[in-house]
């Protein structure tokens, strides 16, 4: 090949077909590195490198610039190119797109472009890199070293577990001058999401309600000095009259927990300004209205509200946030059997309402009703609950974004600024009393727990119900059934349980810190 005299000729397998003729490439070595470039602005723009990529094109006497202008046309957004042999210490560098650098907060999209297309080029990077069986790789900040931090931990997340081959575990950290405490930040928010998406991923017969306690309880212990545990059970929960989640549970032989999680970041502060509730189904069969069995082993993470606010609380107790947070989870799976809840059954509810159960499968708005009432005697700010509640939800949004339904413009407003940060998108969703009259008209009981109008509006009347069951100024009701999975729509995510909106709660919690 007459370019093997010159490896600055070369690009992909050609440039790495020349590093081993020259002896310019170290097979034992396993790092890499991932470099941004940005979208050229104008036609006649030359390269626009980004000040880390810069640095090692430096270094390298201008070879990576000449590499980039003769191996194709200019990188476009999420697109890569790898290059061996270059650098001594790096034998593979993944140069990825991160499109046009003048972007921002978009007002359309309702999110930060640059901070996203950053997220996605390099998590595409890094799997690309560990696609190489590289173990080790140093990332480019790209001036936003969290957004950076995040796309890494993010794109290299796989559940694998209970497979014999598992893919290779692969270290990251921040390469060169940028900012570290910006990184480490984004590194907990990515592995605040992934411990969501692991709780979530995970088979439902290894993540029993009290193995889900279990494994938050583990990740909380070396923040003690800062958090209590209580993992309540069954006695507890009749002391509590918590009759709509104890009707759910009887149709499981898996005992019911409910965890409730108190973070003290702010311990001369016995004020609560925000309460988290998770709903925890950690299966759901649809009890005796059973669902059909197409899709149903996704149901392992129907308990995605639990993993997403518990999460949350471990990654505010991992950032040490100025902020008291309470998060409750009640866990159960809603199983079919003779004891199981029965379409017309009536159950009372910690507030004394009664609930008409016409239909068994929607059961995640019966344990939240329980949990919100509870919530009300910590007298906090604001309460949020999560949780996959509607199929309707899915209908509407999709994947794009959390569907909200507030009763507070404040609680909202908070909500969005955090989403737009994140990129993790919430969008606002009606409380009308046109979805109240529909659960409050019923035959037995004070509420029904369907709409009567069966599936119009499902969604709409699940928060409605939810809505009877709290008189706090500032609620937010997060129905994540629609972001419970990722297929492709989010690039810096892999196929696979996604742990929206954890992120976004953090980053929610941070803002509610900054106000105190």
């Amino acid at each position: 090949h007459p370019s093997s005299q010159d490896p600055s000729l070369c690009s992909g397998t050609d440039l790495l077909l020349a590093s081993v003729l020259t002896g310019c490439v170290d097979y034992v070595s396993t790092q890499g590195l991932v470099l941004g470039v940005y979208e050229s602005e104008r036609e006649d723009d030359s390269l626009h490198l980004t000040e880390s990529a810069a640095g090692v094109d430096r270094v390298l006497s201008g070879k990576l610039t000449e590499l980039l202008k003769i191996s194709g046309p200019g990188l476009k957004k999420g697109k890569s190119r790898i290059f061996y042999g270059l650098h001594e210490d790096f034998p593979c560098i993944a140069v990825v797109g991160l499109g046009r650098n003048s972007l921002g907060v978009c007002g359309t999209e309702y999110w930060d472009t640059c901070k996203e297309n950053i997220r996605a080029a390099i998590a595409g990077g890094c799997r690309v890199l560990q696609n190489h069986v590289l173990t080790h790789i140093e990332v480019d900040g790209c001036n936003d070293s969290q957004s950076a931090a995040e796309g890494a931990v993010l794109g290299l997340f796989t559940y694998d577990d209970l497979k014999t081959k598992k893919k290779t575990r692969v270290t990251t950290q921040l390469h060169g001058s940028g900012c570290v405490s910006g990184w480490e930040k984004g590194v907990l928010y990515g592995e605040g999401q992934n411990l969501a998406r692991y709780l979530m991923e995970a088979p439902a017969n290894h993540v029993t309600p009290s193995v889900f306690a279990d494994t938050i309880t583990n990740r909380l212990a070396p923040y003690a000095d800062h958090v209590t545990v209580h993992k309540r059970y069954r006695g507890w929960i009749e002391e509590q009259q918590m009759g709509a989640f104890l009707s759910v549970s009887k149709g499981s032989e898996e005992p019911p927990v409910f965890l409730e999680l108190h973070y003290n970041g702010c311990p001369d502060n016995a004020q609560c300004p925000l309460l988290l509730v998770g709903k925890g189904i950690t299966f759901d069969s649809g009890g005796i209205s059973l669902k059909p069995p197409s899709g149903m082993d996704a149901m392992r993470a129907d308990m995605g509200g639990a993993a997403t606010v518990c999460s949350a609380i471990v990654t505010a107790a991992a950032l040490n946030l100025p902020i008291n947070i309470i998060g409750l989870a009640p866990l159960c799976e809603n199983m079919p059997s003779g004891k199981a809840n029965k379409p017309g059954d009536v159950v009372t509810a910690k507030n004394g309402k009664t609930i008409q159960v016409d239909n068994t499968d929607a059961e995640g708005r019966l344990i939240l009703a329980d949990a919100l009432c509870y919530a009300h005697s910590f007298n906090p700010r604001a309460i949020v609950n999560a949780a996959t509640l509607t199929g309707a939800m899915d209908v509407a949004l999709g994947s794009a974004a959390t569907g909200v339904f507030t009763n507070s413009d404040w609680l909202w407003e908070q909500l969005h600024k955090a989403s737009v940060v994140t990129g993790d998108r919430v969008w606002r969703m009606p409380l009308f009393q046109h979805y109240t009259r529909q659960v409050t008209d019923c035959q037995l009981a004070d509420l029904n727990n369907v709409g009567k109008y069966s599936r119009s509006g499902g969604a709409c009347t699940a928060a409605a119900f939810l809505r009877e069951f709290v008189t706090a100024p500032h609620w937010a009701h997060l129905d994540i059934a629609g972001v419970m999975t990722n297929k492709d729509e989010v690039p810096y995510l892999k196929k696979g349980m996604s742990g929206r909106p954890t992120r976004t709660l953090v980053e929610f919690a941070a803002g509610l810190a900054n106000q105190a």
